[in-house]
């Protein structure tokens, strides 16, 4: 579903907030604001219509949006979504990481589930229009961000089962503590054998809101074994490593391979593949491909994977230690992060909030 409206026509109005909190109220918020709690004074509204096109863009007060009880993504789930951060520099301006590479995964959501595909600019463009309202909700702090999650949805009232001819786009922000308070430390994770996170020809390679929450029975089954998280096999054979509950899988082999599974139904990473460029950069081999949980589990018992991580837009990087299942266990909770593992988590947060060079030009402006 093709956007009918060229980029050059998008101009947003603006509306400001008549109850935007006072900054002392917003300092003590950004002092400690953990992950997802609370909200800028601000979002982005852009609608769609099979007739129209995109139109219609507006940054507005952030607040309820207003739904018919039949709005079909009510119904039948016809949602997707985004996730990336903006960072505060040390020069004072406010950046994004690889921006574009979210937009064109957002497009790729939007054709498997029949909404349509925004296009680039304006994507960025309503990242900077929200930008433009809020940017004093930046947090400036060691490790801290501002989350921002795009979502589209089919809003339009209609029962039958077909695409949604009105649709809306919508841009909230909220800012993020460091997720490692203390340090990041290793984790451990939970093998589910009862349930899958997706199938073949399914919706595992598109960011909507039905494969997390196809997650969330067995995460919270990770929960009652002492995990952190959970990891999901494929679900044909059983055999083979998909990805976490939300975030992509690394094995790091003993001669400085870096692995991670491929599959037509994981989600693509631009976390991950930041990491495995980085990891190119330094001479690194990486592979691709179908990875079995035997290899993993005798991998590590023969010594030949020496680190396994988790990577991902919140966390960034995420040690794993120990890998659980209902009659095994892999690796050693007590164990500590891999050298490698947090090299390259330090030189990709590095690149981030500005303290190396952008040899990659991965950064774009948002304040600008």
């Amino acid at each position: 579903m093709k956007n009918l409206l060229a980029p050059s026509t998008l101009e947003f109005t603006h509306t400001k907030n008549p109850a935007a909190l006072a900054e002392m109220e917003r300092a003590e918020i950004l002092a400690d604001p953990g992950f997802g709690k609370h909200f800028t004074d601000h979002m982005v509204d852009i609608c769609w219509s099979a007739r129209g096109g995109w139109h219609r863009p507006r940054v507005q007060p952030y607040g309820p949006i207003a739904l018919d009880p039949a709005a079909a993504v009510l119904h039948y789930a016809q949602e997707i979504f985004e996730g990336l951060k903006a960072y505060r520099h040390p020069d004072g301006s406010i950046q994004s990481f690889r921006p574009e590479a979210n937009a064109r995964r957002m497009q790729r959501s939007a054709v498997r589930l029949a909404l349509p595909e925004l296009p680039t600019e304006y994507f960025i463009a309503s990242l900077r229009a929200l930008i433009a309202a809020d940017a004093d909700w930046v947090p400036d702090a060691p490790e801290t961000s501002l989350y921002i999650r795009p979502f589209m949805f089919a809003k339009e009232a209609f029962l039958g089962v077909r695409p949604a001819e009105k649709v809306n786009y919508y841009v909230i922000a909220s800012p993020a503590g460091a997720y490692f308070p203390g340090g990041v430390t290793p984790v451990s994770i939970w093998l589910s054998t009862d349930y899958s996170r997706a199938g073949r020809g399914g919706m595992g390679a598109a960011k909507t809101g039905g494969n997390y929450a196809a997650s969330l029975v067995a995460q919270a089954e990770a929960y009652d074994q002492g995990c952190a998280q959970v990891l999901f096999l494929d679900s044909e054979e059983g055999r083979y490593i998909e990805e976490l509950g939300g975030m992509n899988v690394v094995l790091v082999k003993k001669d400085g391979t870096l692995v991670t599974p491929e599959s037509s139904s994981i989600l693509e990473g631009i976390t991950l593949d930041s990491i495995l460029q980085l990891a190119q950069d330094r001479g690194h081999a990486v592979e691709r491909r179908r990875v079995s949980i035997d290899e993993w589990k005798d991998g590590v018992a023969s010594g030949d994977i020496t680190e396994v991580f988790a990577c991902g837009t919140a966390a960034v990087v995420t040690p794993i230690a120990l890998l659980k299942g209902r009659d095994f266990s892999v690796g050693d909770a007590d164990a500590p992060a891999g050298e490698l593992t947090m090299s390259l988590r330090q030189e990709l947060t590095d690149i981030q909030y500005g303290r190396v060079a952008d040899r990659h030009h991965w950064l774009t402006r948002l304040d600008a």
